[in-house]
């Protein structure tokens, strides 16, 4: 089971069939459970998506690619949604060109094509849904997707959520929900860095590690 840019594609998808039609709505709104506003927020996976492209591209083995991207301080709710999704775009690309041997720094592990796809699709959907959650509205994830990269990044997930909605175990994974029996997480851990590659699970993020807008998870 692989996660690959189609899926990545598909994410992207979802978050502009549900945002899309909200950009009139107040994105100075605080995002679900972030310390970010909405606006923020997508400006956060457009920076993060970019950053990942990078790394496929420039492959650096101890550091991010030293940069930021910021949307303009007056950009709309519509072009900050557009920001995000252009980030998007630009790793499909990067993922899509990127042979399976490259790898590059991530604080989770060196991460493959593979690896980045997966974590640019919990960036887009999780993130997404913060969004969504803010304004109002229900982000439709692709459940399949879901399904692959929680594979993909939780390999250690409780064989107890197996058969549960994939979306809402990942949405579980990364801290948004409960499920019975499992409280809601306060940290959590993803693995950048392939199995095959025998190497321990690093640190993805938690809530707390969401409170500035230059983080890159």
């Amino acid at each position: 089971m692989t996660v690959t840019a189609d899926d990545l594609d598909s994410a992207l998808a979802a978050l502009d069939a549900t945002l899309g039609p909200v950009t009139g709505r107040d994105w100075s709104t605080r995002a679900g459970s972030l310390e970010w506003d909405c606006w923020h927020t997508a400006e956060h996976i457009g920076d993060g998506l970019m950053s990942y492209a990078a790394q496929l591209v420039t492959r650096p083995a101890t550091r991010y690619v030293r940069f930021l991207a910021n949307a303009d301080a007056d950009a709309t709710a519509a072009e900050v949604l557009e920001f995000a999704l252009t980030g998007g775009g630009i790793l499909v690309a990067a993922v899509r060109v990127a042979p399976a041997h490259v790898r590059a720094y991530h604080p989770s592990g060196m991460a493959d094509p593979e690896g980045f796809a997966a974590m640019g699709c919990v960036e887009a959907l999780l993130h997404g849904h913060d969004i969504a959650e803010g304004l109002g509205v229900e982000l439709a994830a692709p459940r399949d997707v879901c399904g692959r990269v929680l594979t993909r990044l939780f390999p250690d997930t409780p064989a107890t959520l197996d058969g549960l909605d994939p979306w809402a175990v990942l949405l579980w994974s990364a801290g948004r929900l409960d499920l019975p029996g499992h409280p809601r997480r306060e940290q959590w851990r993803w693995r950048g860095a392939p199995l095959r590659d025998g190497v321990g699970v690093g640190v993805g993020a938690s809530r707390s590690a969401t409170a500035t807008v230059t983080e890159r998870e």
